[in-house]
């Protein structure tokens, strides 16, 4: 559906209105609905055409009653049957009539899709809007049996006791708190590696065959001395 954007500027609203496609132009030459078919269809306006009795409601032909011969869409106006007036030269002509000014008293219902229209309205017109729907009741709480009452009123005169009750009472003793003794190290020991008794006994073999460096130095002090001597 093409929907139109609203203008403020003079300018641009005549031009809308001058330029208007037929679509548009159709629907702004529409009429009210007379109260007894405003009733009936639940349509409070609805474009005219021909076949339609109208009835003016203002100007100089107010009270005027008859069926429109003619909706001419270019000047937005329309023709009632009977209503014309006279030209100078003689010659009789229909008064243009804008769709404002009269009410539609009965309608042209042959055209299908026109009675299909008016029914797509009448059940918009039926549906309740979100905004127009009453309040809902409010629902009353069940009714709770006396020993539940009884039980509930007792825990809140405890706990409006409590709340009312001095600061030394509700005061919380607080645990003292537990010494921290510093741990000990522990000191870390390296386990020798286990020796086979076989190694042990090579090695202390090898220790009596092979002379300590401290003997061969005596060994060589006192063979000096003997040198020196016997020289």
């Amino acid at each position: 559906m093409q929907t139109t954007k609203p203008i403020t500027k003079p300018s641009k609203q005549r031009k809308r209105f001058f330029q208007a496609p037929a679509h548009v132009r159709h629907k702004l030459l529409a009429a009210h609905l007379s109260p007894e078919l405003r009733g009936f269809h639940i349509v409070k306006r609805f474009p005219v055409r021909t076949g339609d009795t109208v009835r003016i409601m203002r100007g100089d032909h107010k009270g005027f009653e008859g069926k429109i011969s003619r909706v001419d869409l270019k000047s937005y106006s329309i023709y009632v049957e009977g209503l014309t007036r006279e030209k100078v030269d003689g010659t009789t002509i229909f008064v243009p009539v804008h769709p404002s000014k009269v009410i539609v008293t009965h309608l042209n219902l042959d055209d299908k899709w026109r009675k299909e229209i008016l029914e797509t309205k009448k059940e918009a017109f039926k549906k309740p809007k979100a905004r127009m729907l009453p309040a809902k009741p409010k629902e009353k709480p069940e009714e709770k049996p006396p020993e539940i009452v009884e039980v509930e009123e007792a825990v809140e005169e405890k706990v409006v006791a409590e709340k009312e009750a001095p600061a030394e009472e509700k005061a919380v003793v607080k645990r003292e708190p537990k010494k921290r003794v510093a741990k000990r190290k522990r000191k870390i020991v390296k386990k020798k590696p286990a020796v086979k008794a076989e190694t042990k006994a090579k090695e202390a073999a090898k220790e009596k065959e092979e002379p300590k460096p401290e003997k061969k130095r005596a060994r060589r002090k006192a063979a000096k001395k003997t040198k020196e001597g016997g020289a």
